[in-house]
């Protein structure tokens, strides 16, 4: 058997329950992906966008919706080392990647503020939805997963005060009639690190200019930090993460302080009154 027929097996059977259920499970509760849907798979050169786009191609396979994808890679000006990993890996899983360059990475090095971070997912943003513009595709899918929303969701609350996740969809301000879609969401990144050396598979870790030339990993990054604290909890609850993520879908306003929903504010004093 051909290793892309292995992997794509893989997913199938042996991780049906942790990947590929969840995956679909995210489709058909959030209603991601509809009949006709024709929909641009964002491959970022990682493990988790490689394998959200081989999903992808079996639910076109085995899926009861009829849908299109277009699989595109956005070179923001990855080394040499990093480009060639990434076409190597698009080959050996057999998914038809079209590349197209920006200089994202030069524009972003040549900026003096202080958020090059920012600036890079704002331009990054940009070009993707342009370009799922060009190939007239009226969703774009990114690869984030399960705990990428509850890492998120603490991020949020520890350093920006206000509570709030990622969204498994949500429309584009600037480019209407595009959305953008997150089918991994349900999908834990244990899972698929376990998929990933189940098929003895290498993809890139972090190929962004800034961050290259590190071979340490430091922990001085929030997400980090955010990671390491949620493993600590684990120990003691494990369902911590699981709690984390059911909590942003169970608020309970009537236990909220306040809020702000498309520019207005709340607070519990609103209502207060009117209930003596």
């Amino acid at each position: 058997m051909e290793k892309h027929k292995e992997i794509e097996r893989s997913i199938i059977t042996t991780y049906r329950k942790t990947i590929y259920a969840k995956f679909v499970k995210a489709i058909k509760e959030y209603d991601l992906i509809k009949e006709n849907d024709n929909i641009m798979v964002c491959i970022s050169g990682g493990k988790d966008s490689f394998l959200m786009a081989k999903c992808i191609e079996e639910l076109i396979k085995h899926g009861d919706v009829l849908f299109s994808a277009h699989y595109v890679l956005m070179d923001p000006g990855y080394n040499e080392f990093n480009m060639n990993l990434i076409l190597e890996n698009a080959k050996l899983l057999n998914i038809n990647l079209e590349v197209f360059k920006t200089d994202i990475f030069t524009v972003v090095a040549a900026d003096t503020g202080k958020s090059p971070c920012y600036l890079c997912a704002r331009m990054r943003r940009g070009y993707l939805y342009n370009k799922a513009r060009e190939l007239g595709c009226n969703k774009i899918a990114l690869g984030h997963h399960f705990n990428d929303f509850i890492e998120t969701t603490l991020l949020s609350v520890f350093y920006g005060a206000e509570v709030k996740t990622m969204l498994p969809m949500l429309h584009s301000e600037n480019f209407k009639g595009i959305d953008l879609i997150r089918p991994m969401c349900f999908v834990k990144e244990e899972s698929i690190i376990n998929w990933k050396n189940y098929n003895e598979l290498k993809f890139i870790n972090c190929a962004c200019r800034f961050t290259e030339n590190c071979t340490i990993d430091d922990g001085t990054s929030k997400r980090k930090e955010i990671k390491t604290l949620i493993k600590e909890l684990k120990k003691t609850n494990n369902d911590i993460d699981d709690n984390i993520f059911k909590a942003m879908t169970n608020v309970n306003l009537n236990c909220i302080i306040g809020g702000h929903k498309d520019g207005s504010d709340f607070s519990f004093l609103d209502d207060f009154n009117k209930n003596v």
